[in-house]
């Protein structure tokens, strides 16, 4: 019998191949919770996988691309088929670029778009019709500090203001439904975040953070497993976590 805060619970986490996504996943798996954890790389879900399984949770990865309408609905639709419900979906697949418009390209401007705004609307859409029928549910997503302390970066810093912004409404409209929506809003984490970055963009951020220590993935996990274990007549609406040294 599964033990701890999110026994009994089911988990979809989308990138979880790396970072928040995969710190998280194997939070979630500690406090009991069954998981599915989806990203592209299919080779660091089948080992995040075995790690998880390894502590005596269940977990199915699933290789997907949640820019991919369908990909994305019929990842939601593996998951109630193997486990019969859907408690929580945690979206935190994103991409960005940290650099002024006019050093953006077209390609980069719309894969941000795709990833970082389709990419949580395709499973968000897809898993709703199950959570309303269940009457409860718990949608996480992950924008950043940047969404809502504007910073010069057009396109990264608009898609994630428009992340938190669909963050409250869809809360807005769907608290009546039992759900609850919660948006993580991080500063600077250590991630792998800048290594798909161009040379010049990558030497840049690396530049403004200088020596300062940043947050790691678990304490974005810590702050999320507060979230979703909190009581259903609890709604934790926004996080956001700093870097004690970030201004």
């Amino acid at each position: 019998m599964q033990t701890g805060k999110l026994g009994g619970k089911v988990a979809l986490v989308t990138g979880a191949s790396s970072g928040i996504g995969e710190a998280t996943a194997l939070a979630l798996a500690a406090e009991g919770a069954t998981l599915a954890i989806a990203a592209r790389r299919a080779e660091r879900l089948d080992d995040l996988a075995r790690r998880i399984r390894e502590t005596g949770s269940t977990a199915l990865p699933i290789a997907v691309d949640v820019t991919d309408e369908a990909q994305a609905t019929a990842m939601v639709e593996r998951v109630l088929q193997e486990y019969g419900r859907l408690d929580i979906l945690l979206a935190v697949a994103g991409v960005g670029v940290a650099a002024p418009f006019r050093n953006t390209t077209p390609e980069e401007y719309r894969r941000m778009v795709d990833v970082n705004i389709l990419g949580l609307l395709y499973p968000i859409h897809a898993a709703l019709p199950s959570m309303q029928r269940q009457d409860a549910g718990h949608i996480v997503v992950v924008s950043s500090g940047t969404g809502r302390y504007i910073h010069p970066s057009v396109v990264y810093s608009g898609t994630k203001h428009a992340v938190s912004a669909m963050a409250e409404s869809l809360r807005r409209e769907i608290g009546k439904d039992g759900i609850r929506v919660t948006c993580i809003e991080p500063g600077a984490v250590k991630t792998e975040f800048t290594q798909n970055m161009r040379a010049d963009v990558r030497q840049a951020v690396e530049q403004r953070l200088g020596d300062m220590e940043q947050l790691e993935s678990e304490d974005i996990a810590a702050a999320i497993l507060y979230a979703v274990t909190q009581p259903p007549r609890v709604n934790v609406n926004i996080l956001t976590l700093y870097p004690t040294e970030q201004a």
